[in-house]
């Protein structure tokens, strides 16, 4: 087996000896080329170059975000058979995916998860989403919660550390401004009238799409890898509404009985459309602005060591 290990040196659980020991675990089992990334964009470049190079595997060892570029690169022209599969060694803040997979939190302890997958031919194929012509592996966003990732990363960009504590307060200025001026999104989904007025939209792949700490957000409950999207759509960011929901989603049931509140689930594709354009987000990487977008759902889109 050929494998390529895609390791973001700026991943934020990991060290760069903690890099070499896994590197070095990995190479003792299979056949195995190490690159770090340097830039954004990187990590789609190497994934992309290793499916034109028949490479059998690649693992990324890194967050949310370098995941999501890899497996964009993998995917950059469609699912198939010739695709390399994707194993993940978490080292971001987060690793919404691959706490979703199962895959345990301490890297060592998933690069050993992995080489057992490996060793006893394990994997599964899940399906993913995209976003127009970006594909996201548990979630996507328009409105506030996107306007918070466009903070956090800028916040990072002044050396800010993407802490749990950081990412409530930037939670709370942002829903302030929305307050005083919300976006107006109206989503479209086949069959059903469009839905206008919507202040917050949250496309999901899965369940749930992240965590605060160690504590899960959900807000579809149900939604996997295996079925559709789901839609969470909110028309109402008043504070008593926002109260209520915020202990909802941190339920193991998410948001039910709220009249502002709209929630779909298993749904193949939908549009969301403004007459502003407004911040974008897919697995936590703010993608700019945009007053129309595209959400299709794809079933068995990649292949997963796990």
């Amino acid at each position: 087996m050929r494998a390529l290990l895609v390791a973001n040196p700026s991943a934020t659980t990991t060290t760069a000896a903690g890099q070499d020991v896994i590197a070095h675990a990995l190479a003792s089992e299979i056949k195995l080329d190490v690159v770090a990334t340097r830039y954004r964009g990187h990590a789609a470049e190497l994934a992309a170059r290793a499916r034109s190079e028949a490479i059998d595997l690649v693992i990324v060892l890194g967050g949310d975000g370098t995941v999501n570029e890899a497996l964009n690169g993998l995917l950059a022209d469609g699912p198939g058979e010739h695709v390399p599969a994707l194993g993940v060694v978490p080292g971001g803040s987060a690793n919404v995916f691959a706490r979703a997979l199962g895959v345990p939190r301490e890297p060592l302890e998933a690069t050993h998860r992995l080489l057992g997958a490996l060793h006893e031919g394990r994997s599964r194929t899940v399906g993913l989403g995209r976003a127009d012509e970006r594909w996201f592996s548990f979630n996507a966003g328009l409105g506030w919660d996107a306007d918070v990732i466009a903070s956090m990363e800028r916040a990072r960009g002044r050396g800010h550390d993407a802490t749990p504590t950081r990412y409530v307060a930037t939670s709370i200025r942002r829903w302030t401004r929305t307050r005083l001026d919300p976006p107006d999104l109206t989503v479209e989904i086949a069959g059903e009238e469009p839905v206008s007025g919507v202040r917050l939209a949250i496309v999901s792949n899965t369940d749930p799409w992240t965590y605060l700490g160690s504590r899960p957000v959900r807000t579809n409950p149900g939604c996997s890898f295996d079925s559709g999207l789901g839609l969470f759509a909110l028309k109402s960011v008043g504070l008593p509404t926002v109260l209520r929901l915020i202990q909802q989603i941190l339920s193991r049931d998410g948001a039910t009985g709220l009249k502002s509140v709209v929630r779909r689930d298993d749904v193949p594709a939908l549009r969301i459309t403004s007459d502003e354009p407004v911040n974008l987000q897919v697995d936590g990487d703010h993608l700019g602005q945009r007053s129309d977008v595209e959400f299709v759902a794809v079933p068995d889109a990649l292949r997963v060591v796990v």
